[in-house]
Protein backbone atom coordinates (compact mmCIF):
# COMPACT_ATOMS: atom_id res chain seq x y z
CA UNK A 1 0.00 0.00 0.00
CA UNK A 2 1.41 3.94 -0.25
CA UNK A 3 2.24 6.10 1.98
CA UNK A 4 -0.31 7.49 4.42
CA UNK A 5 -3.02 10.42 3.82
CA UNK A 6 -1.54 13.63 5.41
CA UNK A 7 -4.09 15.95 4.18
CA UNK A 8 -7.07 17.48 5.90
CA UNK A 9 -9.83 15.59 7.65
CA UNK A 10 -12.29 17.66 9.41
CA UNK A 11 -14.22 16.13 12.27
CA UNK A 12 -18.07 17.07 11.54
CA UNK A 13 -19.61 14.76 13.66
CA UNK A 14 -18.94 11.81 16.04
CA UNK A 15 -19.22 9.39 13.03
CA UNK A 16 -18.01 11.79 10.15
CA UNK A 17 -14.82 13.55 8.81
CA UNK A 18 -15.06 16.19 5.77
CA UNK A 19 -12.08 16.70 3.38
CA UNK A 20 -13.09 20.17 2.07
CA UNK A 21 -13.23 20.80 -1.09
CA UNK A 22 -10.91 23.39 -1.35
CA UNK A 23 -8.12 20.90 0.00
CA UNK A 24 -7.61 20.45 -4.07
CA UNK A 25 -8.22 22.68 -6.65
CA UNK A 26 -11.10 20.80 -8.56
CA UNK A 27 -12.38 19.25 -6.64
CA UNK A 28 -16.03 19.87 -7.48
CA UNK A 29 -17.47 18.47 -3.99
CA UNK A 30 -16.78 17.67 0.01
CA UNK A 31 -15.15 14.24 0.70
CA UNK A 32 -16.87 12.50 3.79
CA UNK A 33 -15.84 9.60 5.38
CA UNK A 34 -17.73 7.74 7.70
CA UNK A 35 -15.15 7.10 10.92
CA UNK A 36 -14.75 6.60 14.28
CA UNK A 37 -11.84 8.41 16.02
CA UNK A 38 -10.33 4.54 16.22
CA UNK A 39 -10.55 3.63 12.65
CA UNK A 40 -9.69 6.97 11.25
CA UNK A 41 -5.58 6.08 12.41
CA UNK A 42 -6.40 3.11 10.24
CA UNK A 43 -7.89 4.68 7.75
CA UNK A 44 -4.82 7.51 8.10
CA UNK A 45 -2.35 5.24 6.82
CA UNK A 46 -2.88 4.85 3.58
CA UNK A 47 -3.68 7.08 0.23
CA UNK A 48 -7.22 5.61 0.46
CA UNK A 49 -8.79 9.45 1.52
CA UNK A 50 -6.91 11.00 -1.29
CA UNK A 51 -8.83 8.95 -3.98
CA UNK A 52 -11.83 9.97 -1.94
CA UNK A 53 -10.84 13.38 -2.40
CA UNK A 54 -9.87 12.21 -6.47
CA UNK A 55 -13.44 11.63 -7.41
CA UNK A 56 -14.62 14.35 -6.28
CA UNK A 57 -13.36 15.77 -9.40
CA UNK A 58 -15.92 13.50 -11.49
CA UNK A 59 -18.12 16.01 -13.43
CA UNK A 60 -22.26 15.72 -12.27
CA UNK A 61 -21.49 14.57 -8.79
CA UNK A 62 -23.76 15.47 -6.35
CA UNK A 63 -23.34 16.49 -2.59
CA UNK A 64 -20.05 14.26 -2.07
CA UNK A 65 -17.32 11.86 -2.61
CA UNK A 66 -18.49 9.46 0.11
CA UNK A 67 -16.43 6.68 1.65
CA UNK A 68 -17.66 4.23 4.41
CA UNK A 69 -15.34 3.03 7.67
CA UNK A 70 -13.90 0.07 5.75
CA UNK A 71 -12.39 2.21 3.39
CA UNK A 72 -8.93 1.21 2.43
CA UNK A 73 -6.93 2.12 -0.95
CA UNK A 74 -8.36 0.59 -4.31
CA UNK A 75 -8.07 0.81 -8.30
CA UNK A 76 -9.41 4.80 -9.15
CA UNK A 77 -12.24 4.91 -6.28
CA UNK A 78 -11.24 3.79 -3.10
CA UNK A 79 -12.82 0.44 -1.72
CA UNK A 80 -15.60 1.43 0.32
CA UNK A 81 -16.29 4.67 -1.93
CA UNK A 82 -19.67 5.72 -3.20
CA UNK A 83 -20.43 8.85 -5.62
CA UNK A 84 -23.77 9.71 -7.27
CA UNK A 85 -23.88 11.41 -10.61
CA UNK A 86 -26.67 13.06 -12.37
CA UNK A 87 -26.72 12.46 -16.40
CA UNK A 88 -28.61 15.62 -16.42
CA UNK A 89 -25.66 17.39 -15.02
CA UNK A 90 -23.27 15.93 -17.83
CA UNK A 91 -22.44 13.26 -14.91
CA UNK A 92 -20.32 10.51 -15.99
CA UNK A 93 -20.01 6.54 -14.80
CA UNK A 94 -16.53 5.58 -13.70
CA UNK A 95 -15.74 1.56 -14.55
CA UNK A 96 -13.24 2.14 -11.38
CA UNK A 97 -16.29 2.70 -8.81
CA UNK A 98 -18.15 -0.27 -9.79
CA UNK A 99 -14.14 -2.24 -9.57
CA UNK A 100 -12.93 -4.96 -11.29
CA UNK A 101 -15.26 -7.87 -9.50
CA UNK A 102 -18.94 -6.30 -11.35
CA UNK A 103 -21.41 -7.42 -8.71
CA UNK A 104 -19.19 -9.35 -6.15
CA UNK A 105 -22.06 -9.09 -3.05
CA UNK A 106 -23.13 -11.75 -0.08
CA UNK A 107 -26.03 -13.91 0.39
CA UNK A 108 -27.15 -15.41 3.79
CA UNK A 109 -29.21 -18.56 3.84
CA UNK A 110 -30.46 -19.40 6.87
CA UNK A 111 -31.73 -22.67 7.87
CA UNK A 112 -33.79 -24.99 10.44
CA UNK A 113 -30.88 -26.46 12.34
CA UNK A 114 -29.04 -25.55 15.82
CA UNK A 115 -25.04 -25.62 16.27
CA UNK A 116 -25.68 -29.12 18.34
CA UNK A 117 -27.59 -30.57 15.50
CA UNK A 118 -24.45 -29.57 13.37
CA UNK A 119 -21.46 -29.99 15.81
CA UNK A 120 -20.95 -33.37 15.55
CA UNK A 121 -20.91 -33.34 11.39
CA UNK A 122 -18.65 -30.15 11.65
CA UNK A 123 -15.34 -31.70 9.92
CA UNK A 124 -17.05 -33.57 7.62
CA UNK A 125 -19.70 -30.84 6.67
CA UNK A 126 -16.68 -28.36 5.93
CA UNK A 127 -14.95 -31.07 3.73
CA UNK A 128 -17.70 -31.90 1.46
CA UNK A 129 -18.64 -28.42 1.27
CA UNK A 130 -14.51 -27.59 -0.14
CA UNK A 131 -15.03 -30.75 -2.54
CA UNK A 132 -18.39 -29.91 -4.02
CA UNK A 133 -17.85 -26.41 -4.31
CA UNK A 134 -14.77 -25.29 -6.93
CA UNK A 135 -12.78 -23.03 -5.41
CA UNK A 136 -9.34 -21.12 -6.52
CA UNK A 137 -7.96 -18.91 -9.16
CA UNK A 138 -9.47 -19.77 -12.82
CA UNK A 139 -11.33 -22.84 -11.55
CA UNK A 140 -14.01 -23.97 -13.28
CA UNK A 141 -17.06 -25.91 -12.43
CA UNK A 142 -19.78 -28.46 -13.47
CA UNK A 143 -22.05 -26.35 -14.76
CA UNK A 144 -21.33 -25.32 -18.17
CA UNK A 145 -23.18 -22.94 -20.43
CA UNK A 146 -22.71 -22.48 -24.14
CA UNK A 147 -22.51 -18.75 -25.79
CA UNK A 148 -26.44 -18.09 -26.11
CA UNK A 149 -26.98 -19.73 -22.48
CA UNK A 150 -24.69 -16.90 -21.23
CA UNK A 151 -26.03 -14.44 -22.78
CA UNK A 152 -29.77 -15.44 -21.47
CA UNK A 153 -27.91 -15.13 -17.62
CA UNK A 154 -26.81 -12.11 -18.43
CA UNK A 155 -30.10 -10.48 -19.73
CA UNK A 156 -32.21 -12.53 -16.79
CA UNK A 157 -30.16 -13.02 -14.23
CA UNK A 158 -31.38 -16.30 -12.10
CA UNK A 159 -34.79 -16.49 -13.24
CA UNK A 160 -32.86 -18.30 -16.45
CA UNK A 161 -32.12 -20.64 -14.01
CA UNK A 162 -35.52 -21.65 -12.98
CA UNK A 163 -36.27 -24.08 -16.29
CA UNK A 164 -33.38 -26.30 -14.97
CA UNK A 165 -34.62 -26.65 -11.40
CA UNK A 166 -31.43 -24.68 -9.80
CA UNK A 167 -33.40 -21.77 -8.51
CA UNK A 168 -36.98 -20.83 -7.46
CA UNK A 169 -39.34 -18.01 -7.58
CA UNK A 170 -38.53 -17.29 -3.70
CA UNK A 171 -35.08 -17.23 -4.01
CA UNK A 172 -35.40 -14.74 -6.70
CA UNK A 173 -37.82 -12.71 -4.67
CA UNK A 174 -34.82 -12.41 -1.95
CA UNK A 175 -32.27 -11.03 -4.08
CA UNK A 176 -31.84 -7.65 -4.63
CA UNK A 177 -33.28 -6.75 -7.95
CA UNK A 178 -34.54 -10.04 -8.20
CA UNK A 179 -31.20 -10.17 -9.53
CA UNK A 180 -31.63 -8.84 -12.89
CA UNK A 181 -30.76 -5.22 -13.54
CA UNK A 182 -32.75 -3.75 -16.72
CA UNK A 183 -30.17 -2.14 -19.54
CA UNK A 184 -28.18 -5.82 -19.70
CA UNK A 185 -26.65 -6.03 -23.04
CA UNK A 186 -24.94 -8.92 -23.27
CA UNK A 187 -24.45 -8.79 -27.44
CA UNK A 188 -21.36 -6.03 -25.99
CA UNK A 189 -19.60 -8.46 -23.71
CA UNK A 190 -16.57 -9.83 -25.50
CA UNK A 191 -15.57 -13.30 -26.63
CA UNK A 192 -12.83 -13.26 -24.35
CA UNK A 193 -15.46 -12.65 -21.33
CA UNK A 194 -17.39 -15.11 -22.89
CA UNK A 195 -14.91 -17.53 -22.69
CA UNK A 196 -13.84 -17.04 -18.96
CA UNK A 197 -16.92 -17.24 -18.01
CA UNK A 198 -18.60 -20.32 -19.85
CA UNK A 199 -17.33 -23.24 -16.62
CA UNK A 200 -16.94 -20.34 -13.75
CA UNK A 201 -21.26 -19.66 -13.00
CA UNK A 202 -21.03 -21.44 -9.75
CA UNK A 203 -17.67 -21.70 -8.56
CA UNK A 204 -16.43 -19.43 -5.52
CA UNK A 205 -12.82 -17.73 -7.16
CA UNK A 206 -10.03 -17.29 -5.08
CA UNK A 207 -9.13 -14.18 -2.68
CA UNK A 208 -11.48 -12.75 -0.33
CA UNK A 209 -14.20 -14.79 -1.57
CA UNK A 210 -15.60 -17.61 0.63
CA UNK A 211 -18.73 -19.76 1.76
CA UNK A 212 -18.88 -20.14 5.52
CA UNK A 213 -20.83 -21.94 7.32
CA UNK A 214 -21.79 -19.43 10.45
CA UNK A 215 -24.10 -19.42 13.78
CA UNK A 216 -26.11 -16.80 15.00
CA UNK A 217 -24.31 -15.29 17.71
CA UNK A 218 -26.38 -12.85 19.28
CA UNK A 219 -29.58 -11.08 18.34
CA UNK A 220 -29.54 -7.52 18.77
CA UNK A 221 -32.98 -6.52 17.22
CA UNK A 222 -35.37 -9.20 17.59
CA UNK A 223 -38.95 -7.69 15.74
CA UNK A 224 -36.66 -7.54 12.65
CA UNK A 225 -34.74 -10.95 13.42
CA UNK A 226 -38.03 -12.77 13.13
CA UNK A 227 -39.03 -11.28 9.99
CA UNK A 228 -36.09 -12.63 8.83
CA UNK A 229 -36.64 -16.09 10.12
CA UNK A 230 -32.62 -15.68 12.04
CA UNK A 231 -32.85 -16.83 15.88
CA UNK A 232 -30.11 -17.75 18.50
CA UNK A 233 -27.79 -20.27 17.71
CA UNK A 234 -29.47 -20.67 14.41
CA UNK A 235 -26.75 -22.23 11.59
CA UNK A 236 -26.49 -20.13 8.35
CA UNK A 237 -24.27 -20.10 5.04
CA UNK A 238 -23.11 -16.91 3.60
CA UNK A 239 -21.51 -16.96 0.65
CA UNK A 240 -19.32 -14.05 -0.86
CA UNK A 241 -18.28 -13.99 -4.67
CA UNK A 242 -18.90 -11.64 -7.74
CA UNK A 243 -18.75 -12.55 -11.41
CA UNK A 244 -15.73 -13.73 -11.66
CA UNK A 245 -13.88 -13.85 -14.52
CA UNK A 246 -16.30 -12.62 -17.29
CA UNK A 247 -16.69 -9.30 -15.10
CA UNK A 248 -13.41 -8.39 -14.43
CA UNK A 249 -12.74 -9.19 -18.51
CA UNK A 250 -15.73 -6.43 -19.03
CA UNK A 251 -14.29 -4.17 -16.47
CA UNK A 252 -10.68 -4.34 -18.32
CA UNK A 253 -12.15 -3.99 -21.78
CA UNK A 254 -13.97 -1.03 -20.58
CA UNK A 255 -11.17 0.65 -18.78
CA UNK A 256 -8.56 0.09 -22.19
CA UNK A 257 -12.01 1.85 -24.24
CA UNK A 258 -11.89 4.40 -21.84
CA UNK A 259 -8.39 5.63 -21.87
CA UNK A 260 -8.56 8.45 -24.03
CA UNK A 261 -12.23 9.14 -23.47
CA UNK A 262 -12.36 11.89 -20.99
CA UNK A 263 -9.68 14.13 -23.20
CA UNK A 264 -12.61 13.10 -25.96
CA UNK A 265 -14.98 15.11 -23.89
CA UNK A 266 -12.83 17.57 -21.74
CA UNK A 267 -12.50 15.77 -18.72
CA UNK A 268 -9.36 16.93 -16.46
CA UNK A 269 -9.08 13.91 -13.94
CA UNK A 270 -6.37 13.55 -11.39
CA UNK A 271 -6.09 10.30 -11.50
CA UNK A 272 -6.35 7.91 -14.77
CA UNK A 273 -7.86 5.17 -13.00
CA UNK A 274 -10.72 7.26 -13.19
CA UNK A 275 -11.32 6.72 -16.31
CA UNK A 276 -14.69 7.33 -17.36
CA UNK A 277 -17.52 8.37 -19.94
CA UNK A 278 -20.58 10.99 -19.85
CA UNK A 279 -23.42 8.24 -19.28
CA UNK A 280 -24.89 9.84 -22.17
CA UNK A 281 -22.30 9.26 -24.13
CA UNK A 282 -22.24 5.95 -26.77
CA UNK A 283 -19.11 5.50 -24.76
CA UNK A 284 -20.63 5.40 -21.23
CA UNK A 285 -23.95 3.64 -22.46
CA UNK A 286 -21.43 0.78 -23.99
CA UNK A 287 -19.82 0.21 -20.61
CA UNK A 288 -23.03 0.20 -18.39
CA UNK A 289 -25.00 -2.46 -21.17
CA UNK A 290 -21.87 -5.16 -20.43
CA UNK A 291 -21.84 -4.17 -16.64
CA UNK A 292 -25.27 -4.86 -15.99
CA UNK A 293 -25.15 -7.78 -18.13
CA UNK A 294 -22.03 -9.04 -15.66
CA UNK A 295 -24.05 -8.25 -12.32
CA UNK A 296 -26.92 -10.29 -13.88
CA UNK A 297 -24.60 -13.32 -14.49
CA UNK A 298 -22.75 -12.81 -10.71
CA UNK A 299 -26.27 -13.20 -9.10
CA UNK A 300 -26.56 -16.00 -11.11
CA UNK A 301 -23.17 -17.13 -9.74
CA UNK A 302 -23.94 -17.18 -6.58
CA UNK A 303 -27.25 -18.59 -6.71
CA UNK A 304 -25.59 -21.35 -8.10
CA UNK A 305 -23.01 -21.68 -5.13
CA UNK A 306 -25.80 -21.44 -2.87
CA UNK A 307 -27.58 -24.42 -4.89
CA UNK A 308 -24.37 -26.41 -4.28
CA UNK A 309 -24.24 -25.75 -0.61
CA UNK A 310 -27.74 -26.91 -0.20
CA UNK A 311 -26.92 -30.00 -1.84
CA UNK A 312 -24.40 -30.90 0.23
CA UNK A 313 -25.96 -29.93 3.43
CA UNK A 314 -28.53 -32.87 2.15
CA UNK A 315 -25.72 -35.13 1.15
CA UNK A 316 -24.14 -34.67 4.61
CA UNK A 317 -27.19 -34.46 6.65
CA UNK A 318 -29.28 -36.98 4.95
CA UNK A 319 -32.41 -34.41 4.33
CA UNK A 320 -33.63 -32.26 1.59
CA UNK A 321 -32.87 -28.65 1.39
CA UNK A 322 -36.01 -28.06 2.28
CA UNK A 323 -37.15 -29.88 5.17
CA UNK A 324 -33.62 -28.46 6.75
CA UNK A 325 -35.18 -25.40 5.94
CA UNK A 326 -32.20 -23.78 3.90
CA UNK A 327 -34.04 -20.45 2.64
CA UNK A 328 -32.40 -17.14 0.86
CA UNK A 329 -32.63 -14.48 3.50
CA UNK A 330 -31.35 -12.14 1.15
CA UNK A 331 -28.41 -11.31 -1.62
CA UNK A 332 -26.84 -7.54 -2.08
CA UNK A 333 -24.33 -6.42 -3.95
CA UNK A 334 -21.59 -4.36 -2.90
CA UNK A 335 -19.56 -3.99 -6.14
CA UNK A 336 -22.43 -2.27 -8.30
CA UNK A 337 -23.47 1.01 -10.07
CA UNK A 338 -27.52 1.07 -10.27
CA UNK A 339 -29.81 4.22 -11.55
CA UNK A 340 -32.02 5.36 -8.49
CA UNK A 341 -34.01 8.28 -7.35
CA UNK A 342 -33.27 9.92 -4.58
CA UNK A 343 -33.38 13.47 -3.09
CA UNK A 344 -31.03 16.42 -3.67
CA UNK A 345 -31.37 19.74 -2.20
CA UNK A 346 -35.18 19.36 -1.79
CA UNK A 347 -35.60 17.76 -5.40
CA UNK A 348 -36.26 14.13 -6.65
CA UNK A 349 -33.52 13.22 -9.29
CA UNK A 350 -32.52 10.20 -11.26
CA UNK A 351 -28.72 9.40 -10.49
CA UNK A 352 -26.19 6.58 -11.29
CA UNK A 353 -25.20 5.48 -7.64
CA UNK A 354 -21.23 4.11 -7.65
CA UNK A 355 -21.24 1.31 -5.40
CA UNK A 356 -17.83 0.26 -4.94
CA UNK A 357 -16.93 -2.00 -1.73
CA UNK A 358 -20.45 -0.43 -0.55
CA UNK A 359 -23.50 -1.84 0.45
CA UNK A 360 -27.28 -0.37 -0.69
CA UNK A 361 -29.37 -0.30 2.60
CA UNK A 362 -32.78 1.09 1.89
CA UNK A 363 -35.23 1.96 4.49
CA UNK A 364 -38.62 0.52 5.98
CA UNK A 365 -41.20 1.03 3.04
CA UNK A 366 -38.76 1.67 0.62
CA UNK A 367 -41.19 0.10 -2.97
CA UNK A 368 -37.53 -2.13 -3.91
CA UNK A 369 -37.67 -3.75 -0.33
CA UNK A 370 -39.22 -6.88 -0.65
CA UNK A 371 -42.83 -7.37 0.67
CA UNK A 372 -41.91 -9.50 3.49
CA UNK A 373 -39.11 -7.20 4.81
CA UNK A 374 -41.13 -3.90 4.05
CA UNK A 375 -41.84 -3.28 7.94
CA UNK A 376 -37.82 -4.00 8.89
CA UNK A 377 -35.96 -2.36 5.88
CA UNK A 378 -33.89 -4.04 3.32
CA UNK A 379 -31.67 -6.53 4.56
CA UNK A 380 -27.89 -5.54 4.79
CA UNK A 381 -25.28 -8.50 5.47
CA UNK A 382 -21.80 -7.69 6.51
CA UNK A 383 -19.23 -9.92 6.41
CA UNK A 384 -16.10 -9.48 8.40
CA UNK A 385 -13.25 -12.07 8.93
CA UNK A 386 -12.88 -15.80 9.18
CA UNK A 387 -11.72 -15.45 12.55
CA UNK A 388 -14.55 -13.30 14.22
CA UNK A 389 -17.82 -12.40 12.62
CA UNK A 390 -19.88 -10.83 9.95
CA UNK A 391 -23.20 -9.22 10.96
CA UNK A 392 -26.64 -8.74 9.71
CA UNK A 393 -28.17 -4.94 9.66
CA UNK A 394 -31.19 -3.20 8.03
CA UNK A 395 -31.10 -0.14 5.90
CA UNK A 396 -32.34 2.99 7.75
CA UNK A 397 -33.88 6.10 6.56
CA UNK A 398 -30.52 8.06 7.52
CA UNK A 399 -28.93 6.60 4.59
CA UNK A 400 -31.42 7.42 2.53
CA UNK A 401 -30.60 10.84 3.78
CA UNK A 402 -26.36 10.84 3.80
CA UNK A 403 -25.56 8.58 1.74
CA UNK A 404 -27.61 7.88 -1.48
CA UNK A 405 -28.84 4.28 0.27
CA UNK A 406 -25.72 3.03 1.21
CA UNK A 407 -23.93 1.64 4.03
CA UNK A 408 -20.60 -0.58 4.49
CA UNK A 409 -19.73 -3.70 3.06
CA UNK A 410 -17.15 -5.67 5.17
CA UNK A 411 -14.57 -4.96 7.87
CA UNK A 412 -11.78 -3.13 5.40
CA UNK A 413 -8.25 -4.51 5.07
CA UNK A 414 -5.52 -2.79 7.27
CA UNK A 415 -2.65 -5.64 6.43
CA UNK A 416 -1.94 -5.25 1.98
CA UNK A 417 -1.66 -8.95 0.79
CA UNK A 418 2.20 -9.17 0.58
CA UNK A 419 2.34 -8.09 4.19
CA UNK A 420 -0.19 -10.59 5.22
CA UNK A 421 1.36 -13.42 4.05
CA UNK A 422 5.13 -11.87 5.54
CA UNK A 423 3.30 -11.83 9.05
CA UNK A 424 2.33 -15.67 8.81
CA UNK A 425 5.10 -17.07 8.08
CA UNK A 426 6.12 -19.61 10.18
CA UNK A 427 2.75 -20.10 11.44
CA UNK A 428 -0.59 -22.42 10.65
CA UNK A 429 -3.03 -20.36 10.26
CA UNK A 430 -5.96 -23.56 10.09
CA UNK A 431 -4.68 -24.27 13.34
CA UNK A 432 -4.61 -21.03 14.90
CA UNK A 433 -8.43 -21.18 13.63
CA UNK A 434 -9.25 -24.50 14.76
CA UNK A 435 -8.26 -23.29 17.96
CA UNK A 436 -11.54 -21.26 18.20
CA UNK A 437 -13.89 -23.93 17.01
CA UNK A 438 -13.38 -22.73 13.21
CA UNK A 439 -12.44 -25.55 10.58
CA UNK A 440 -11.03 -23.90 7.47
CA UNK A 441 -9.78 -25.66 3.90
CA UNK A 442 -8.09 -23.17 1.19
CA UNK A 443 -6.62 -24.27 -2.19
CA UNK A 444 -3.43 -22.95 -0.69
CA UNK A 445 -1.06 -22.00 2.56
CA UNK A 446 -0.97 -18.58 0.88
CA UNK A 447 -4.99 -18.56 0.42
CA UNK A 448 -5.01 -18.36 4.19
CA UNK A 449 -2.48 -15.85 4.87
CA UNK A 450 -3.95 -13.65 2.77
CA UNK A 451 -6.87 -13.46 4.58
CA UNK A 452 -5.82 -14.23 8.10
CA UNK A 453 -8.10 -12.31 10.59
CA UNK A 454 -5.53 -9.95 11.60
CA UNK A 455 -5.62 -8.43 7.80
CA UNK A 456 -8.78 -6.57 8.61
CA UNK A 457 -10.23 -4.33 10.59
CA UNK A 458 -12.52 -5.54 13.49
CA UNK A 459 -15.75 -5.51 11.84
CA UNK A 460 -17.74 -4.71 14.82
CA UNK A 461 -16.24 -1.40 14.83
CA UNK A 462 -17.07 -0.70 11.72
CA UNK A 463 -20.17 -1.66 12.21
CA UNK A 464 -20.77 0.39 15.07
CA UNK A 465 -20.36 3.44 13.02
CA UNK A 466 -23.34 2.62 10.37
CA UNK A 467 -25.20 1.82 13.51
CA UNK A 468 -24.63 5.59 15.41
CA UNK A 469 -25.05 6.98 11.77
CA UNK A 470 -28.39 5.77 11.68
CA UNK A 471 -27.51 4.36 8.21
CA UNK A 472 -27.96 0.56 9.08
CA UNK A 473 -28.94 -0.79 12.21
CA UNK A 474 -27.61 -3.84 13.95
CA UNK A 475 -29.95 -7.33 14.00
CA UNK A 476 -27.72 -10.19 14.69
CA UNK A 477 -24.49 -11.05 14.90
CA UNK A 478 -22.80 -14.43 13.43
CA UNK A 479 -19.74 -16.42 14.47
CA UNK A 480 -17.76 -18.72 11.58
CA UNK A 481 -17.76 -22.26 12.37
CA UNK A 482 -16.73 -23.30 8.90
CA UNK A 483 -14.88 -21.78 6.45
CA UNK A 484 -13.79 -22.49 2.56
CA UNK A 485 -11.67 -20.00 0.42
CA UNK A 486 -9.66 -20.28 -2.59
Amino acid sequence: MADGFHGPLERISPTCVRIPKSYKPGMRVDGIIYASEELLDLIREDQAPEQVANVAFLPGIQVASLAMPDIHWGYGFPIGGVAATDPEEGGVISPGGVGYDINCGVRLVRSNLQWEDVQPYQQKLVDALFRNVPTGVGRGGKYKFSAKELRRLMREGPRALIHRGLATERDIEFTEAEGCIAGAEPELVSQRALSRGSDQCGTLGSGNHFLEVQVVDEIFDQRAAQAMGLRQGMVCVMIHSGSRGLGYQVCDDALRRLRHVPEKYGIRLPDRQLACAPINSPEGREYLGAMCAAANFAWCNRQLLMWQARETFQEVLGSSWESLGMQLVYDVAHNIAKFETHTINGKQKRVWVHRKGATRAFPPGHPEVPAPYKHIGQPVIIPGDMGRASWVLVGQQGSMEQTFGTTCHGAGRVMSRTKAVRSAQGRRIDQELLQKGIVARARSWRGLAEEQPDAYKDVDLVVEVVHQAHLAKKVARMRPVGVIKG
